[in-house]
């Protein structure tokens, strides 16, 4: 287990976040449930503090700390994705329930926790080696909101849409 992970901030939803979490990504699981053993501003007696979960191979720790906390864009979770089928899919249960999708592949879900759901071809379309098809790549990518991977490829060839 890495020797860093992201603890976050929930107000009563720690566990329900982290099992609708571990529940998108291979290699992830609960690993533990820690209960409140006092009346605090985290909850009652028997209510759950923190969940430690793995993502993705990634630990992480959900903490009810008894009132809202805002998240903002400037720490979000990016998940790299192998095809149009996984960001898709991805894309559709992030944002299920209250999500709310932005620009350039961002989305907030119903927690109010910031995503990038990325295709990992699209280093290969804006980072390429023919600039003048990188750019028009990344002009596509500015007027997405979900990637879509067709769209960046035939961009970068300098191909029209379908």
């Amino acid at each position: 287990m890495s020797k860093i992970s992201p603890c976050l901030w929930f107000n009563g939803d720690a566990e329900e976040a982290a099992a609708f979490y571990v529940s998108l990504l291979p290699d992830s699981r609960i690993e533990r449930v820690q209960r409140n053993i006092t009346d605090s501003i985290s909850g009652k007696v028997g209510t759950v503090l923190v969940v430690e979960f793995t993502l993705a191979g990634q630990g992480f720790m959900a903490l009810n700390g008894g009132m809202k906390k805002e998240y903002t864009h400037a720490v979000s979770f990016k998940i790299d994705c192998a095809d149009q089928a996984e960001v898709d899919r991805l894309w559709d249960a992030l944002l299920a329930n209250g999500g709310e999708a932005e620009q350039c592949g961002w989305l907030k879900d119903r927690y109010g926790v910031f995503w990038q759901i990325v295709p990992t071809a699209l280093m290969t379309y804006i980072g390429g080696s023919d600039s003048a098809g990188a750019q028009r790549a990344m002009q596509a990518l500015l007027g997405m909101v979900k990637l879509d991977i067709e769209d960046l490829r035939r961009a970068y060839e300098g191909k029209s849409a379908a």
